[in-house]
């Protein structure tokens, strides 16, 4: 199994590099990821109902997990909303399948982004990083004659981290790409 690989990574090259980075004095102090949030906000789904279901079926292909409509907590009628409407996708990752993510995400996906430099390295104060992707096509397991609409989606990598020197130090022991090294 390919996810074994990061998560044994982890605990034989990262465990240890970050202890000597940030002077830790036990193994239970180093900062570890929790789970990874992937989430598709879909506003126009309130007009064309066919947008979850299809949005529901791609992420659960790229994640390998069952993705979950998210609902609206309130009305807003400007947007021709009503409380409890279908507004978005998302899935939670955690172990193994984090790990499988990961790798693929970095290994794969990635790579194939046009003009490609580098990801931005802003987290958000607590040591989590969120990555915006504009299309969902450069995952392989999107077939892309099938996809009728380009959508975006966040992926939310959720650390242990008490500050955000400490989860990008983590992150980048992952592999993430940074563009500007701090």
């Amino acid at each position: 199994m390919a996810s074994t690989t990061l998560s044994k990574d982890y605990n034989e090259r990262i465990v240890p590099a970050l202890m000597k980075e940030f002077n830790y004095k036990t193994v239970m102090q180093v900062p570890r990821l929790e789970k990874i949030v992937i989430n598709q906000g879909l506003g126009a789904a309130t007009q064309d109902k066919k947008l979850i279901e299809t949005s529901i079926n791609e992420l659960t292909a790229i994640t390998g997990q069952k993705a979950v409509a998210t609902l609206s907590r309130k009305d807003i009628s400007n947007f021709k909303l009503r409380k409890k409407m279908p507004v978005g996708v998302m899935v939670t990752l955690r172990r193994e399948r984090m790990y499988e993510f990961l790798e693929r995400l970095v290994r794969v996906a990635l790579p194939r982004i046009r003009d490609f430099k580098g990801i931005n390295a802003k987290l958000d104060g607590r040591g989590n990083y969120t990555l915006g992707v504009t299309e969902q096509i450069i995952f392989p397991e999107i077939n892309i004659d099938s996809v009728s609409k380009m959508m975006g989606m966040n992926i939310t990598f959720v650390t242990s981290a008490n500050t955000d020197e400490e989860g990008f130090a983590l992150l980048k022991q992952f592999g993430l790409p940074f563009k500007n090294e701090k």
